[in-house]
């Protein structure tokens, strides 16, 4: 079964249904990023008061060929890159305009954000006040704030996609040369202005983004199989090239931040094997709990992403105090102890997910006002206050409250509170509402 995405003119009247299988892929990768932060925390108390973690899964020999599989964020931002395309041509056909676009991306992603900023701060301040020790405080605000780096990414991509779907509808695969181009150049000077290599937390990311307009408008399901097949083999060979002759680390973890070449390159044989796999994706997700599993978990996606590793961090922290026995990092007690990790985990996050998932679904029906590009720009600037200053120093208690007051302006700006659903804006004659576009 090939895919139905985009199969029309690509123009902006475009107006298909979500793919189930870009859903699918979507909660698969969701889930490999919840199962793999598992297998990474590990703090470890050392005799003398001080706290450190390990990355038990990257000190593994056999991990870093396995990272190439399980390196998932390339994957993740393609089909951002396809469902962000649809709602753009959907609000566009009704009427809509890129400072709504851009105003429904920033509360898709700040709603869910804030309150974990602000849990996360008052948390870490009352461990201060007990006495915690100020290197463990800061060692929690980093770790459990690592998600947030996703943020940055991605509504940076998301927030260009008026502008680089213009560049799309004229020349399909200008604006993916243009941006790897970007990359490739970031690359070879990050060496001698290495500052430069955040460049690229825009430019791959927005490449890879592009791959999904690519797959959204049938470039890859038009392919045969044998096409598709050549295309992934290939990837994975040029990727082997290029770490092989020493231009690139083979360590995915270490080249995820800053970004860099290998993960665009990464993310098409990624794409081509999630459209070989469709014939198996495709009724998988047409399974009725499959299907219900993908509503439930789609709904609060972004929540489950951003909480489970502030879960995590705080879960493996109070562990690490109980008297209790705990295995060494990497010992067969300790894989084993793993499932029962994921299981805690999961259970934390219904209860999160119960009270803050509610913040995604009603997004989708409070962008019905009209927005200013100035307001939409002015958001976009305090936004990325607290984000670029994360980017280049680093995580750290102050900065997440800076990160809590600019977010909440910035919703304030946006016309997101309160959080009681409005009444729609109709345009004149009685035609449709915009925000059926961002449905």
């Amino acid at each position: 079964m090939r895919s139905t995405v985009g199969r029309g003119t690509g123009t902006g009247a475009d107006t298909v249904d979500r793919d189930p299988v870009i859903d699918l892929v979507r909660f698969i990768c969701l889930a490999l990023v919840v199962v793999g932060h598992s297998m990474m925390v590990s703090p470890v108390l050392h005799p003398d008061g001080t706290v450190t973690t390990e990355n038990t899964l990257a000190q593994q020999d056999w991990f870093e060929p396995i990272i190439w599989i399980f390196m998932v964020m390339p994957l993740f931002f393609v089909t951002g890159g396809v469902t962000g395309l649809q709602s753009w041509r959907r609000l566009r056909a009704s009427g809509g305009t890129a400072a709504q676009f851009i105003r429904a991306r920033l509360l898709r992603l700040l709603r869910p954000a804030t309150p974990l900023l602000a849990t996360m701060v008052v948390g870490l301040s009352v461990a201060a006040a007990l006495g915690v020790d100020r290197q463990v405080v800061q060692l929690m605000a980093a770790g459990a704030g690592m998600p947030l780096w996703f943020l940055a990414a991605y509504l940076a991509a998301q927030l260009n996609i008026p502008a680089l779907a213009a560049l799309n509808a004229r020349a399909p695969w200008l604006g993916f040369c243009l941006l790897t181009g970007l990359v490739v150049a970031v690359d070879c000077l990050r060496g001698v202005l290495p500052d430069l290599a955040n460049a690229n937390l825009v430019f791959v990311w927005c490449a890879v983004q592009q791959l999904g307009f690519l797959a959204a408008d049938g470039h890859f399901s038009r392919r045969s199989r044998s096409e598709l097949l050549g295309i992934a083999v290939a990837g994975h060979l040029l990727l082997g090239l290029v770490t092989g002759l020493g231009l690139y680390r083979g360590n995915m973890l270490v080249n995820l931040n800053p970004p860099n070449l290998t993960l665009v390159i990464l993310a098409v044989p990624q794409l081509a094997t999630m459209e070989l796999a469709r014939p198996v994706l495709a009724p998988l997700a047409g399974v009725g709990w499959v299907g219900r599993l993908l509503v439930l978990v789609g709904g609060r996606s972004l929540t489950v992403y951003l909480w489970h590793l502030p879960l995590l961090v705080g879960m493996s922290g109070l562990l690490l105090l109980a008297p209790i026995p705990k295995p060494g990092a990497g010992t067969a007690a300790w894989w084993w102890s793993r499932p029962l990790v994921v299981l805690a985990l999961l259970i934390l996050l219904l209860p999160v997910g119960a009270a803050f998932g509610h913040l995604e679904e009603r997004t989708t029906t409070a962008v019905t006002l009209r927005c200013r590009p100035a307001t939409a720009g002015a958001a976009v600037v305090v936004v990325f206050i607290p984000v670029a200053d994360a980017a280049l120093s680093g995580l750290s208690l102050g900065l997440l409250a800076a990160g809590t007051v600019c977010f909440s302006v910035a919703i304030v700006l946006l016309g997101g509170f309160p959080l009681r659903r409005r009444q729609p804006y109709r345009r004149r004659h009685g035609r449709r509402t915009i925000a059926s576009g961002l449905k």
